[in-house]
């Protein structure tokens, strides 16, 4: 199944942009009465069909409206610090977005070592990923932001700090129940800082553990992902 994003998506009928367009009547080769799936990323799924096959501006009319498509019932916000080798924190963006995440923060840290991040080639992957995985809702993608303003800011629900440093910690999966609105922060190669995770527990997140192995970071931030999907299964 192919599905097409349309995020400005109304009325009863649609023109594909440009580069939407050239993949289905170029690349998959669609022609006029074919069917096709559209989704806008706000959780609506829309059946259409042909009506010109222009290779630039392909027109379709909407046959069908589906609200809230395989809504979640939890809400995951994944704050990580961006590897080095950018290629492994897309990896992490795209497998967070097929497995189910809501909104994802790239995280400015002491040991940072990526202080840049091309947003909207991260975006881009973010809808690669949606559509490849059936997805109508399109998790939020924000800028890259300071560790401590992050922590300084609301975020609603449960929070936690995943790190390797010594001591008691809890895993993730036995704090976490079905429901819930979840911030799990997640740091870089060298992990948090010890001052950063007790800036993090002053603010109100937990300290938790992702199990006995040393993660690397976009590996980390998926697990934490499967966690809370498994628990919401």
């Amino acid at each position: 199944m192919n599905i097409f994003y349309t995020p400005d998506i109304v009325g009863s009928s649609y023109t594909l942009d440009e580069t939407e367009s050239k993949h289905c009547i170029r690349v998959l080769r669609f022609s006029k009465g074919d069917s096709l799936i559209m989704v806008d990323g706000k959780g609506n799924k829309y059946e259409a069909r042909i009506s010109d096959p222009n290779p630039k501006k392909c027109s379709v009319d909407i046959l069908s409206k589906t609200s809230d498509f395989e809504k979640r019932n939890y809400y995951l916000h994944v704050a990580i610090a961006p590897t080095k080798n950018i290629d492994r924190f897309e990896w992490f963006v795209e497998k967070a977005t097929e497995i189910g995440v809501d909104e994802i923060t790239p995280l400015l840290c002491e040991h940072s070592e990526r202080k840049q991040v091309n947003i909207e080639r991260i975006d881009k992957v973010i809808v690669s990923a949606m559509k490849q995985s059936l997805k109508a809702y399109k998790p939020v993608l924000n800028n890259l932001t300071n560790f401590g303003a992050f922590c300084r800011m609301d975020n609603q629900g449960l929070k936690f700090v995943a790190h390797c440093e010594e001591g008691e910690k809890n895993h993730l999966f036995d704090l976490v129940k079905p429901n819930e609105r979840v911030t799990i922060l997640i740091g870089p190669e060298g992990d948090f800082s010890v001052a950063e995770i007790e800036a993090a527990v002053k603010l109100g997140f937990k300290e938790v553990s992702l199990g006995n192995s040393r993660l690397r970071t976009e590996t980390a931030g998926v697990v934490a992902c499967n966690v809370i999907g498994i628990i919401n299964r």
